[in-house]
């Protein structure tokens, strides 16, 4: 299977198919700064226009920045968001995907220690195609949704990652208040290209044949029908 990467192939203007759902059409959202967002009216994702997005290597070194010590408790209580409602889905065994895992895969720690059995992929840290070539009991990704540039195809390739009857587990700040959006800390993490509302995951699920459950704030798990 060919990997899909995290970064750019190509630009996103107003006036273009949504990259999230790939049926609307971009429309003018807001200018924060000089940086333009574009919204989706069918599945109302926010979106960064393509100048505003960083290079690969600029992404890299931000990413590189990130504290990601499992033995920290306040980022293990963080990640558990999303881990003990999975693991409560899961059989003990399973095999995982914890794909987009970052420079330090804690989650995938968390899922281990729990019995799973985890294999990571992320395309700056942990660029492993063969991660890539065959099916999983489950995927998880953690603060990875909001980077990518092309979602649409990411999510194509992540329900064929995933064997009937899998899960996929979620986690990302859900956007909700257009308000609040120019000074949204969500916002202004530079890596950030894309946002979320608890719709858009709904629609992503209606299009892919997936049941969706949000079993706490900014997390989203989503069943494969067998």
């Amino acid at each position: 299977m060919q990997t899909v990467p995290l970064v750019r192939e190509a630009g996103v203007y107003e006036g273009e198919a949504c990259t999230v759902c790939e049926q609307g059409v971009l429309e003018r959202f807001r200018v924060v700064k000089g940086q333009e967002y574009l919204r989706c009216p069918n599945c109302e994702a926010t979106l960064m226009a393509q100048p505003g997005w960083l290079t690969p290597e600029e992404e890299r070194a931000v990413y590189a920045l990130h504290n990601n010590d499992p033995g920290a408790p306040g980022y293990r209580a963080f990640l558990e968001k999303l881990a003990l409602p999975l693991l409560d889905r899961i059989y003990p065994g399973a095999f995982g995907l914890d794909f987009g895992c970052g420079p330090g895969p804690a989650l995938a720690k968390i899922l281990r220690e729990a019995g799973m059995d985890v294999a990571l992929y992320d395309p700056f840290f942990y660029p492993a195609p063969a991660a890539l070539s065959h099916p999983y009991d489950f995927i998880t990704c953690s603060e990875v949704v909001e980077h990518l540039h092309y979602p649409a195809k990411v999510f194509g390739q992540l329900d064929g990652l995933l064997k009937p009857g899998g899960w996929l587990g979620l986690m990302t700040c859900f956007q909700t208040n257009d308000e609040r959006f120019d000074n949204w800390h969500y916002r202004r993490d530079p890596t950030h290209v894309v946002f979320y509302r608890e719709a858009t995951l709904a629609f992503i699920a209606k299009k892919r044949g997936w049941t969706m459950f949000v079993p706490r704030k900014d997390v989203a798990i989503f069943h494969k029908p067998l």
